[in-house]
């Protein structure tokens, strides 16, 4: 029982990062040194996109599922959970720089977002907007 609910602990911890690496950049409204942590996580997650790579959280989930008797997957978190859900026919490599691209576009749009903000908080040139 507690080998499952680790591995189920590692799917809850993946799917969280997903989400941060996606929209970590609204957080940094909050808190301003977060950057620090995401553009790593954003940088691991377009890198594993466009690899075809597997996160490392997959293979340590699925050897826990196995070592609790439940079945594991061969696939990746995101073939296995999301893919199914999104585009029923397959990850392809095409998707997977589809998917990368969403994510480094809603980056670049929350992260210019903040920087326009600041700029315009602080009196900073660079913004023509009054």
């Amino acid at each position: 029982m507690s080998l499952r609910l680790a591995a189920d602990a590692v799917l809850l911890v993946h799917a969280a990062f997903i989400l941060f690496v996606l929209f970590g950049a609204v957080l940094t409204i909050r808190w301003r040194w977060l950057p620090l942590l995401h553009l790593p996580a954003l940088a691991w997650g377009v890198f594993v996109e466009l690899t075809g790579r597997v996160c490392p959280l997959t293979p340590l989930e699925n050897s826990l599922r196995l070592r609790a008797g439940q079945s594991g997957y061969s696939d990746s978190f995101i073939e296995h959970y999301v893919l199914g859900i999104v585009y029923p026919s397959g990850l392809t490599p095409e998707v997977q720089w589809i998917l990368a691209g969403i994510v480094v576009v809603t980056n670049v749009v929350i992260y210019g977002w903040l920087v326009r903000r600041l700029r315009r908080q602080s009196g900073l040139p660079g913004d023509a907007s009054p």
